[in-house]
């Protein structure tokens, strides 16, 4: 059992806890749990295997640590056997849902005998929902949008586990196949999409048996699909399809940019270039090209990445010389949203802060939640005072980076903030963000959120619509009027880089950056580990057309600094004048 399906069974662990009415530290325990593993470098299967003891990793007991031998080498842990018997079957299937939990859940079932998603939907749809007490109409409606959302993912992967199973191949191949000259993931993964279908590899190497034969002996190989002289598919244990394709040195690059992909993008390429009396070498064509960008100059185009490839405007921007230099991780300087376990972060202030440093960045924000996330262990007025003397402690003894004084801020349902102006003030860096009231209608949303963008405290909106990639459908809201207003009072929008959320997408990365909006890249980590995740979302905004010129914290730390000393009004014109 893999680290994603362990840490998927703490979390159903501890919703069907919720359902029974267990003690609520006992069910945060459990989500600590399976965040923590989520998390992990590596395999917990490999690390049982090395002989590692579980509980030297932060938040794992004596208890827990047997719940996970368990479960790792049988598949099974009696705990959650004996705990699942005292529910239906299909009951995790609803309380995954958007905006249903286990609290709703429990009350579906007992209420209404609602035991699968076929049966929620029907009584979701014929008013049985809307007429249980404390739901109506509107949580009716939800539920409808939340099924369906589930459902048009339900064959898709999120991209975090499938870019750490691709990973996890390329890393055995590598280490079993010594005449392996190189290998590179491609499709659906490197084009950064949100959800994986499946895993494309492509490979060159000097003993194609010895490498198709090494991809269908891994460990996590559930079922050998298919295989030829120079490609394999297999199934993997995390249930996704993965391919490798073996390329010849001579022509890595035009195979490793037709598995690229995108579908479209490769046919507007055929078009474009059959007009001009070129053709594009098939992927296993002996005259190909040894590298991307010289097929690319064969077609006389300039080099198009790949998170540009999606069949839109990018081979005319290309014919034109007109794709910009996008951003690159290397260009982030600071992450702007972290929490510790002063709220619902795993790690302490100054393991985040050190992490931070270790990965290069100059500065970092410690944005803990606010007093209204109470499920969050939100910080109380006192509590913020305490928090924000030891992010001056933990900044003086880690030293080299600077670390901001900040607070992911609830934005209440009529647009009013969870802290006063006069706290607000004292803090480096303010996070306004949607976590409740989220089934709100379109015009009550926008207004709610324009009410907090005009605040002259709100630095920045954090994950602006919401959703939960799969599991949560976004905020209903008029998103253009959103951006104008950001853009008007110089208010920043956040592209939160948690794979889950990857909020803001592309489509609305794209027209905040038209519209001129200062937009910051952070990863809203709540572990050292997520520190990592930069990379998804400087990958969102590439996919949205993004310089580091579009990105706030791409500004060295004296810029930074200066900027947030400007009002408000001021900060737009300054953001565009800055010379990178």
């Amino acid at each position: 059992m893999n680290n994603a399906q362990v840490a998927e069974v703490f979390e159903n662990i501890a919703d069907l806890l919720a359902m029974k009415g267990e003690q609520a530290f006992t069910v945060r325990a459990y989500q600590r749990v399976a965040r923590t593993i989520s998390h992990l470098p590596t395999e917990l299967e490999q690390m049982l295997h090395e002989g590692k003891n579980l509980q030297d990793i932060e938040g794992i007991g004596a208890a827990i640590s047997k719940k996970i031998t368990e479960l790792v080498q049988n598949d099974k842990m009696p705990f959650y056997e004996e705990l699942k018997s005292e529910f239906p079957p299909g009951i995790i299937d609803i309380v995954r849902l958007s905006g249903v939990g286990p609290k709703t859940t429990a009350r579906l079932w007992k209420g209404l005998g609602i035991e699968t998603l076929d049966a929620l939907e029907a009584a979701a749809k014929d008013g049985r929902v809307a007429a249980m007490p404390r739901m109506g109409v509107k949580a009716a409606e939800k539920i409808l949008r939340g099924i369906e959302a589930a459902r048009q993912t339900s064959d898709r992967m999120p991209i975090s586990r499938a870019a750490r199973a691709a990973e996890r191949i390329a890393a055995s191949l590598i280490d079993g196949c010594p005449g392996l000259r190189r290998i590179a993931i491609a499709g659906s993964l490197r084009r950064y999409e949100e959800t994986i279908g499946n895993i494309d590899l492509v490979a060159s190497t000097d003993d194609p048996s010895q490498l198709l034969d090494t991809f269908e002996q891994l460990p996590n190989v559930t079922e050998r699909l298919e295989r030829t002289d120079a490609s394999a598919a297999v199934l993997l244990s995390e249930g996704i399809r993965a391919d490798v394709r073996i390329a010849g040195k001579k022509t890595f690059g035009s195979a490793f940019q037709y598995y690229t992909g995108s579908k479209a993008h490769n046919e507007a390429l055929i078009v474009w270039a059959g007009k001009r009396g070129i053709a594009v070498p098939a992927p296993d064509s002996t005259d190909g090209f040894a590298d991307e960008e010289s097929l690319y100059l064969a077609l006389s185009l300039q080099f198009i990445p790949p998170e540009l490839r999606v069949g839109d405007r990018e081979i005319e921007a290309a014919s034109k010389n007109e794709i910009p230099t996008l951003v690159e991780v290397a260009d982030i300087k600071g992450d702007l949203h972290d929490h510790t376990h002063w709220s619902d972060g795993r790690d302490s202030m100054e393991d985040m802060v050190k992490t931070a440093k270790d990965r290069g960045l100059q500065y970092i924000a410690i944005t803990d939640h606010s007093v209204g996330r109470g499920i969050a262990n939100g910080l109380s007025i006192e509590r913020l005072a305490q928090h924000g003397q030891q992010v001056r402690e933990v900044e003086e003894s880690v030293g080299g980076i600077r670390v901001l004084r900040g607070t992911e801020m609830d934005i209440r349902a009529d647009g009013s903030l969870d802290y006063e102006d006069e706290v607000l003030e004292k803090l480096d860096w303010v996070i306004g963000s949607i976590h409740s009231a989220m089934d709100q209608d379109e015009a009550k949303m926008t207004e709610r959120i324009i009410k907090a963008i005009h605040s002259p405290h709100v630095d920045v909106i954090g994950h602006l619509t919401t959703r939960l990639i799969g599991e949560r459908a976004p905020i209903r809201a008029d998103f253009e009027a959103i951006f104008r207003a950001a853009a008007d009072t110089g208010t920043a929008l956040e592209i939160n880089a948690s794979p889950e959320r990857l909020d803001l997408k592309d489509t609305h990365i794209a027209r905040a950056r038209e519209l001129g909006v200062p937009l910051v890249i952070s990863t809203d980590s709540h572990t050292t580990e997520s520190l990592d995740n930069t990379r998804f979302g400087v990958a969102s905004a590439r996919r949205g057309w993004c310089t580091a010129a579009n990105i706030l914290n791409t500004l060295p730390v004296d810029d930074f600094l200066a900027y947030l000393k400007l009002p408000k009004s001021q900060r737009i014109k300054a953001f565009r004048n800055y010379g990178r």
